[in-house]
């Protein structure tokens, strides 16, 4: 892999930090105090600023609009913008619209294209991924209650999602169904898209996480099908295949995940470095940085965010050259590397605030009540753990 980054991308880099700090980091009181919805005015100003800038969905094709980035260039991107929990938002390449966008441009029906995503890439409208179900092990997507049934040219789904996330204020969302209950286990759902305004789809409430519900884009929803009824024509790919487009939108989305996660401790860093050099804890005006335990913080802090970032980097380069089932360990590995490393080092800045560090008057309670999940979505860590070793110890298992 050759670990030079490009002139362009760099450009690029320096561009999207300048505007984070700039546009985006001064606007963060006001996210973490009031309602999502009273911020989107200005949210929506910030992105037109951006579509101006010509860096809008860098994850995308040029095109529906966006800047056609390969996953590696996509990954420097998303560290960049995880710096603050609205840039990825405001340049249009969140979860899970990201994620969206790349099934339907891979497997969406010329018609599809126009209406969900042509718009969604536009920024017109959001998305949701409606798959977690209550009773079944998130982490097992081969598992599912919520049915989706011929009747006539429809389908008429019944179940129950929730962490839908994004569901509030969402135009439609891709449910992961049962179509095809007599099939092999791997072949028995397909993906369904399904308008929020349908009769038969229901919000029933913005799950609170870490005692925080959220809204709008900022919110995870519990949401209940009853006898919701869709055209077939609204069948993403082919039937049976919901299963296989999952792990074709996963393996990219953890990418997006792990880089995101990267600018997270990136940011988390700088304001510990920063808290430690001024925070004086003695009369004669030392601080924080001369005590040896805060100093191998700092170290173990950097050099696990330097190989985190490397690994993803990695895997990213892997994707985009030798296809995803070629990196699936890769993706494995980092999902649960990158995910603790995102932990130690949010624990780390917030244990050398001390009570501020618990307050929202800095971002990194914000990160610590919200990235807790990181190392539960998109699979477990013992999940990932388990099938990385598996996959291992094949290759030395003895040969007769």
């Amino acid at each position: 892999m050759d670990f030079e980054v490009s002139d362009r991308m760099k450009t690029i880099t320096e561009m999207i930090n300048e505007f984070v700090d700039k546009e985006l980091i001064p606007l963060e009181h006001d996210f973490l105090t009031e309602d999502f919805k009273q911020l989107e005015p200005v949210l929506e100003e910030k992105r037109r600023m951006v579509k101006q800038m010509e860096l809008w969905a860098p994850n995308q094709d040029k095109e529906y609009g966006g800047m056609g980035l390969s996953l590696v260039e996509h990954g420097l991107v998303s560290e960049a913008l995880g710096r603050s929990p609205l840039g990825h938002y405001v340049f249009n390449c969140q979860a899970p619209d990201a994620g969206n966008m790349e099934i339907l441009h891979e497997f969406g029906t010329k018609e599809q294209k126009e209406k969900y995503l042509r718009p969604l890439v536009e920024g017109k409208i959001r998305s949701c991924f409606s798959m977690t179900e209550v009773e079944m092990p998130g982490s097992n997507p081969v598992m599912m209650d919520t049915t989706a049934i011929k009747d006539g040219d429809d389908y008429v789904i019944n179940g129950q999602k929730w962490y839908t996330t994004a569901a509030d204020g969402a135009q439609f969302t891709i449910c992961m169904a049962v179509t095809n209950p007599d099939a092999p286990r791997y072949q028995q759902a397909s993906m369904i898209i399904v308008p929020t305004d349908n009769p038969g789809f229901n919000l029933v409430r913005n799950i609170p996480v870490m005692g925080h519900a959220g809204s709008g884009y900022f919110s995870h929803g519990e949401v209940l099908f009853q006898s919701c009824r869709v055209p077939q024509s609204n069948l993403l790919g082919p039937e049976g295949q919901g299963f296989a487009i999952a792990q074709e939108r996963l393996g990219p989305g953890r990418i997006h995940h792990c880089m995101r996660w990267i600018g997270v401790c990136n940011r988390a860093f700088e304001l510990m470095c920063r808290r430690v050099n001024q925070r004086m804890i003695t009369p004669d005006g030392k601080t924080l940085a001369t005590k040896q335990i805060i100093q191998a913080m700092v170290a173990d802090s950097a050099a696990e965010i330097q190989a985190a970032k490397l690994m993803t980097l990695h895997a990213a380069w892997r994707i985009d050259n030798l296809g995803q089932k070629a990196a699936r360990v890769d993706i494995s590995l980092i999902k649960f590397y990158v995910a603790n490393v995102l932990q130690n080092v949010i624990d780390r800045a917030l244990q050398v605030h001390g009570g501020l560090g618990m307050t929202d008057d800095t971002i990194l309670a914000f990160f610590f009540r919200h990235e807790r999940a990181a190392r539960i979505y998109d699979g477990a860590d013992e999940v990932h753990r388990m099938n990385v070793a598996k996959r291992i110890l094949k290759e030395y298992e003895l040969k007769n």
